[in-house]
């Protein structure tokens, strides 16, 4: 192979990855430890240079991929080989701000979203529950957090959207009781949010359809599922974030096994919420 013909596919390829892991220029090279300047040099059609064999290499690690791959020498990227390859991570998942999760939802407009939420759906928290929860955000951050909430809630509405959640049904019994972290909530703001569920869950049947499976005999950690593009673990403060074919279709699997044990059916979740109140 000619070294023109590798510095283009190395290019090639590393334009690809940076697609692929829905990051900035900036924080993808960041990751790499280098700067933007950089990565541009890297990418520019003038440049007839492969980089020093610890940059690739760096790069290779860094984003789970093998440097055989970025050079051309390999058609296997190793990004889908091994379900614990490395993830990106995400940080200051939050931040109500957070780009990267605005700029995923809106990538995945058309597509299925699949969602474990870590306590209620974010798409149907009232502004007092979001305050409640994020009690050390400023009155302005807790508003940019509500707006980015009905944003989300928007992904419904297009008539060619879709978005499925599943939790718990002991989520909602512990919420309407105000037992565990709702202790302090006043019981009059839980009905709010209870009433406001209720009638989001029936206005956006069936764009719009909530499982709720028994936490004594299933288990999942909050995650988000991006149509085929990529699938985030929310650990808290950060997320794992996957864009390999293996990773989205384990992901994707576990939630459907969620579908399949789920006791209480989208038709069903409102009447359930209801009768919490």
């Amino acid at each position: 192979m000619q070294k023109r013909q590798t510095v283009e596919i190395f290019q090639q390829r590393l334009s690809e990855l940076i697609e692929r892991t829905g990051q900035t220029r900036a924080r993808f090279a960041a990751k790499a430890g280098f700067d933007r300047s950089t990565l541009s040099q890297l990418l520019s059609k003038s440049n007839v240079r492969l980089p020093r064999a610890e940059t690739i290499a760096r790069i290779a690690a860094r984003h789970a991929v093998s440097v055989d791959w970025l050079l051309g020498l390999s058609q296997q990227d190793q990004i889908t080989a091994d379900i614990v390859s490395q993830p990106v991570v995400e940080p200051n998942a939050d931040d109500p701000a957070n780009e990267g999760l605005r700029r995923w939802h809106q990538e995945s407009r058309g597509a299925k979203i699949r969602y474990v939420p870590s306590s209620l759906p974010d798409q149907v928290k009232t502004e007092a529950v979001i305050r409640y929860e994020n009690v050390k955000l400023t009155m302005a951050a807790a508003d940019a957090m509500s707006e980015s909430a009905r944003a989300r809630i928007e992904h419904a509405h297009r008539a060619d959207s879709e978005i499925e959640v599943c939790s718990s049904r002991q989520s909602l019994e512990l919420f309407a009781a105000g037992e565990g972290i709702w202790r302090h909530l006043a019981l009059r703001e839980r009905h709010r949010q209870l009433e406001h569920m209720a009638t989001i869950v029936e206005e956006l049947y069936p764009a719009y359809r909530w499982f709720l499976f028994d936490g004594r005999e299933r288990f999942a950690a909050p995650y988000t599922v991006f149509g085929q593009k990529r699938a985030a673990i929310y650990i808290g403060s950060m997320y794992f974030v996957f864009t390999s074919t293996e990773h989205i279709r384990e992901l994707t699997d576990h939630f459907e096994q969620l579908i399949r044990h789920a006791v209480i059916q989208p038709n069903e979740t409102a009447a359930f919420i209801r009768k919490q109140m």
